[in-house]
């Protein structure tokens, strides 16, 4: 995560008392001007000048260096409970046998609040742990169940689980974890026999591959492997809609290799037909449909640098019918990343105070979030100082 520099770290907690440079500098027994080159980042102070600065600006040296910032502060990573029932280190609780049907009804609450709770990450602690020995558990029951359709659907809860276990990993930062239950989604697709779910779950192995460095090819190699296969398999609205979203998984891989080009050139020739036929929905939690479709198209412009193409796009983009509350803070922060390029900190400031407002939790754990705060740290003009102070410091980053 981007943390402030020295010299930011002294502005910081010298503006926040409202004091000049000249004033701490006389103190400190150092010229303004040597100051000024310390905050700006032109000159690096020797320990015995960090030390007279941190005694008059009343904090510690160790804070002006970044070593006792309040981290501890700082959103958790994974739930301890989460990651001991994936390692099978939590028993299942004892009771009677779980319905397939009871389990299918959690599975799909928690994939809602996944997707539509500003408090996600807290609820997703609180009920993932007994949902995955539930399940887990009720798996391995129905192992040897004479009926084959039960055990199937035991399956396809299992790979829905671990769909969800997926976003969940990657977004609190164990990309390990997130791999694990990709192949665990897809084992339990292939062995339900489910050929959407098994699209599905390589959709999941898609989105992990895009955040490993080096392994965009990869992961649109195997959306578009999936999605050639579950074209032979299936003809339904559901299998166009998850055909789209491996293919918006090509999309961000082109984008991320620097060939905007072809990732445009996807968008119109194969999303955007897949698009209008599944219109707007959420089959098995991807989100496709012609909104998202937008999104992507504003992603591209963004990766590729293209901020004023970017926020063309944006501005003719409703996000208000997306069931998916995580799509739209996406959105939004790519929006301020567009601002951030043409280097518009007021628009920046503007839309990051939105999106602590509609998915706080997922600011705080942002690392495009905190780098566009940082940013504004730096340039920050004393009109909105404060506020962009304020929100660097709820986000851990002061």
């Amino acid at each position: 995560m981007p943390e402030l520099s020295v010299g930011e770290r002294i502005r910081h907690h010298r503006t926040r008392q409202n004091r000049t440079q000249a004033v701490i500098a006389g103190l400190a027994g150092i010229t303004e001007g040597y100051l000024t080159q310390i905050e700006r980042g032109l000159r690096i102070p020797s320990t015995d000048v960090i030390a007279r600065l941190a005694a008059e600006l009343q904090v510690s040296a160790g804070v002006l260096l970044g070593d006792s910032t309040p981290q501890a502060a700082a959103p958790a990573t994974a739930g301890s409970d989460v990651v001991r029932a994936l390692l099978g280190q939590l028993g299942p609780p004892p009771g009677t046998p779980h319905t397939t049907a009871g389990l299918r009804d959690r599975v799909e609450e928690a994939w809602r609040s996944w997707q539509t709770s500003p408090t996600r990450f807290t609820e997703a602690n609180a009920t993932l742990p007994a949902l995955i020995c539930d399940v887990e558990s009720t798996v391995r029951a129905r192992r040897r169940d004479p009926q084959a359709a039960d055990r199937r659907d035991a399956l396809r809860v299992a790979a829905d689980l671990y769909g969800l276990l997926r976003s969940y990993c990657r977004r609190v930062g164990r990309p390990d974890l997130s791999l694990m239950v990709a192949d665990r989604a897809l084992r339990a697709a292939e062995d339900a026999d489910d050929p959407l779910r098994i699209a599905a779950a390589q959709w999941n192995l898609g989105h992990v591959l895009l955040a490993q460095p080096g392994s965009s090819g990869d992961a649109a190699e195997v959306a578009l492997d999936a999605a050639d296969t579950l074209r032979r398999a299936l003809d339904t609205r559901e299998a166009v809609a998850v055909r789209g979203a491996l293919e918006l998984v090509a999309v961000v891989a082109q984008a991320c290799t620097r060939r905007a080009w072809a990732a445009r050139d996807r968008l119109a020739q194969r999303v955007a037909p897949l698009a209008k036929i599944a219109g707007e929905g959420n089959t098995l939690w991807t989100v496709f449909g012609p909104t998202n479709t937008e999104l992507h198209a504003v992603s591209v412009e963004m990766l590729d640098g293209n901020a004023v193409e970017g926020l063309r796009m944006a501005d003719r983009v409703d996000t208000s019918c997306l069931p998916s509350r995580e799509r739209q803070f996406t959105f939004g922060l790519q929006v301020a990343r567009c601002y951030d390029l043409r280097r518009e900190d007021a628009a920046v400031l503007v839309h990051l105070l939105e999106l602590e407002e509609l998915a706080p939790q997922d600011l705080e754990r942002s690392p495009l979030a905190r780098e566009l705060v940082v940013s504004l740290i730096e340039r920050a003009r004393p009109t909105y100082r404060r506020q962009a102070t304020s929100l660097a410091e709820r986000l851990h980053l002061l």
